[in-house]
């Protein structure tokens, strides 16, 4: 058999590669060698020498040199032992192991340096008992230590099997280990040689080998090889998966960087690279922008930053959709106004019918701008219940001066970040609402509508309305500054339009900032003539019908609107129109034919019968019954006061879901009464034998307000003496404790409410005369007002 190569190391800093007999066992070299009980030490600095196993060592120190020289001229044995410290350059006893193997020297080489290279093989551990010498060299009386009898478990072959993959897993995945160590490995049959190699060549700690050479029993030593082998494996896998990973991402780099160096090549091939073509683009586009010196400086800087980076990088896009964003706003970009104010003037009324008010407004405004030419624009905030056209007006002024017009839709808002931008850091920023609606619109000066304004909220990403604050202060908003676009821009010249239905839902310091034109329900006129001029026509379109003769009538539009609504708008009587067009399209659908006119008989057998009637109100007509007129949001509506009279101890109970205001205004109403009993001809003794009881329904509707006042004392009044109140009578206004009846608000939704439910007159306060003079006469024809100062004015004319 062809003798192994062999690499010679030094002892100090050796990676020893142990070389296998040529024979495991060792009775097969001959008859065994006797080991005397003293020996010469040989300390080795970075190994453990195992029994069986051959080292090449390189020996350097004199005592070694001394020592080896010794013992190969007499039986060439020496007791080789691990130092403790392999940093120690001259060991004392104290620095050696106490278990080392019995060595025998097979060759002894001189090299040409000078030094001594010898080749020893392991033969018996043993234990240092005494030091007998330390110089020339350590000399010391050992005992062998005996081996344990082979193993008695029956698994110990798998262990040995076990021992064996493990070991030839981490020879295949270690490059710097030979193939042929694995073939080795394989023709081993003693386990217990086959332990002593592997330790032997195992890369782990000192102390663990030294561990595996003290360890009598076999079995103990294949089980702490196991774990020993199974941490070496994992650290292979390891290490060779991020070798693999590095060299993978490597290839990738490389890869890209060749297929970016073609692609470069393709597109000079081609007429340049598209980047920087885009880039030149934007250099071009930039020289017609009307920008101040910061706005220049800004893109100047950030076209430079673009030049330096590649595309692929992340920040580059983001730099590109900033400057793309600043070249596509209208920076000094004008609609031109048109100041013909006749003609706006017929804009509006085509598109609107009513609103005289709000139209005069418009009209000022557009004067204005006219005779001076430039003026900073006001913030109009339309105030009434939906469906009253407050978002459609302000198309219409768009079309009146002939400006652009976008529609920013603020319900449910609640990130400032909505109304000021993002960071352009941020993943996914970008610019406010204004800014987006001014690029997409392409002029600073459109008419921008700010819808549902009163319903922003607010939570921990900010107050919308307090960023809507520098928006909506023309003192300010010449100098906006949005987070995206890091520049001031110029919203001066933008006409914003607000609308709302509650004004108290807006915060205090925005609605300073707003000029509020209130609009208020609609009158069943008004509503007649809507519905003749644009419900109508826009649902006989919308269904088909557009060519085809069919006409609604006055008289029917009515019905439609008293029996079957009750609102401010004509939301809810669109809906009712595009009902009977839908039935009116079926009809022509099936026969090829329909009446032209719809009657009021087809609209109960289309609609159903009427949803709302006027017949109620006779049922008023009992003691402790009265009628009272609320404002809501959208718009006036009807409210009974139902009072009644049990046996009891003069308590007051209220229900109805009522607020605290109308509660005290109950118990002011009662205290009144109560002061007052003689003079109204009221026993003052029913006080204390009667339990009050007053409700209104709805009892689910939450109601609240002071404008009750008069009608729960008319209520109590009219339970407590027995007397009914007049028929088709409603009444409002607050009340005192001294008999006034006070002023309220809301009188034109009021009035039209009770016009609608089929009322006849109205109990006011005095003082809110002068808001019935502003209704147009025709809406309230029919209706008697009375004014009254005090509160027993209100019962003379109340209690029949």
């Amino acid at each position: 058999m062809k003798e192994p190569s062999i690499l010679f190391q030094s002892e100090d800093d050796m990676d020893f590669i142990p070389i296998i007999p040529l024979n495991e066992n060792e009775g097969d070299n001959g008859p065994e060698i006797p080991i005397p009980d003293e020996l010469p030490l040989l300390p080795l600095r970075n190994t453990v020498l195992f029994p069986g196993v051959v080292l090449p060592i390189t020996v350097g120190r004199d005592k070694s040199i001394k020592a080896i020289n010794d013992v190969y001229k007499a039986d060439k044995l020496v007791g080789v032992v691990a130092q403790k410290d392999s940093n120690v350059e001259d060991p004392t006893i104290t620095d050696l192991e106490d278990i080392g193997t019995v060595a025998r020297i097979i060759k002894m080489i001189k090299m040409p340096d000078g030094g001594t290279t010898v080749i020893i093989q392991g033969k018996k551990r043993f234990k240092i008992e005494s030091i007998l010498s330390e110089d020339p060299y350590f000399k010391a009386r050992i005992s062998l230590l005996e081996e344990d009898d082979s193993p008695k478990l029956e698994d110990f072959e798998a262990y040995v099997a076990n021992i064996k993959d493990l070991a030839t897993q981490i020879i295949n995945l270690s490059p710097n280990i030979p193939s042929d160590a694995a073939i080795i490995l394989k023709n081993i049959e003693n386990p217990s040689f086959l332990i002593h190699f592997i330790s032997s060549n195992l890369n782990t700690e000192l102390v663990e080998k030294q561990r595996l050479l003290e360890m009598n029993n076999i079995e103990a030593r294949a089980d702490l090889l196991m774990q020993l082998l199974q941490r070496e494996l994992q650290f292979a896998e390891l290490k060779n998966k991020v070798t693999t990973k590095t060299k993978t991402e490597l290839d990738k780099q490389q890869r890209e960087y060749f297929l970016q160096q073609q692609m470069k090549s393709i597109k000079e091939e081609l007429g340049g690279d598209t980047n920087d073509r885009e880039i030149r683009e934007m250099k071009n586009k930039a020289e017609h922008m009307k920008w101040s010196e910061a706005a220049k400086e800004m893109f100047k800087k950030g076209v430079e930053k673009l030049e330096r980076m590649h595309p692929s990088t992340p920040d580059y896009s983001v730099v590109y959709n900033h400057l793309d964003l600043m070249l596509d706003l209208p920076w000094g970009t004008f609609t031109k106004d048109l100041y013909d104010l006749k003609k706006a003037r017929k804009v509006l009324d085509h598109d609107h019918y009513g609103m005289n008010k709000v139209k005069e407004r418009i009209l000022e405004y557009l004067a204005v701008l006219k005779l001076k030419g430039d003026m900073k624009s006001p913030i109009l905030c339309f105030i009434g219940p939906p469906g009253i056209g407050k978002t459609s007006l302000g198309r219409s002024i768009a079309n009146a001066i002939s400006r652009k017009y976008v529609r920013i839709s603020l319900g449910g808002l609640h990130d400032e970040s909505e109304v000021r931008g993002h960071r352009k850091t941020y993943i996914g920023a970008m610019p406010g609402r204004i800014i987006q609606s001014l690029r997409k619109i392409k002029s600073s000066n459109p008419v921008i509508i700010l819808d549902e304004i009163d319903k922003v909220g607010s939570d921990f990403r900010g107050d919308p309305s307090s960023a809507l604050l520098e928006v909506l202060d023309p003192e300010q908003n010449h100098t906006f500054y949005d987070n995206y676009l890091e520049l001031e821009y110029d919203l001066s010249k933008v006409l914003f339009i607000a609308t709302a239905n509650d004004i108290n839902n807006i915060q205090p310091a925005l609605r300073d900032r707003l000029e509020i034109i209130d609009l208020s329900g609609y009158a069943v006129e008004e509503k007649i003539e809507i519905a003749k001029r644009h419900l109508l026509p826009k649902q006989k379109d919308a269904h088909g019908l557009k060519n085809i003769p069919l006409k609604v009538g006055d008289k029917v539009l009515e019905k439609i609107i008293q029996d079957y609504t009750r609102e401010s708008g004509v939301r809810e009587l669109d809906r009712y129109l595009a009902s009977v067009m839908r039935y009116e399209a079926k009809e022509y659908a099936l026969k090829d034919k329909i009446k032209s006119t719809v009657t009021a008989g087809d609209i109960e057998k289309i609609l159903g019968k009427p949803r709302f009637s006027n017949e109620m109100y006779k049922v008023a007509n009992m003691p402790g019954v009265a009628v009272g007129l609320a404002w809501t949001y959208v718009g006036g509506d009807i409210l009974f006061v139902e009072t009644s009279l049990s046996d009891g101890k003069g308590e007051l109970k209220l229900t109805g879901n009522l607020g605290n205001v109308m509660k005290e205004s109950a118990t002011t109403a009662l205290t009144w009464l109560q002061s007052n009993a003689r003079k109204l001809d009221i026993d003052p003794a029913i006080f204390e034998k009667k339990t009050i009881h007053v409700h209104v329904p709805e009892g689910a509707t939450p109601k609240d307000g002071p404008s009750a006042g008069i009608t729960m004392m008319s209520a109590i009044c009219s339970a407590l003496t027995g007397r009914r109140i007049k028929s088709y009578l409603a009444m409002t206004g607050e009340i005192t404790l001294r008999g006034q009846v006070l002023p309220v608000g809301g009188i034109k939704e009021k009035v039209l409410a009770a016009r609608r439910a089929g009322l006849k007159e109205i109990i006011l306060c005095w003082q809110n005369e002068k808001d019935i003079q502003e209704i147009d006469s025709s809406f309230i024809k029919g209706l008697k007002f009375h004014y009254v100062k005090t509160m027993q004015q209100v019962l003379e004319l109340a209690l029949v």
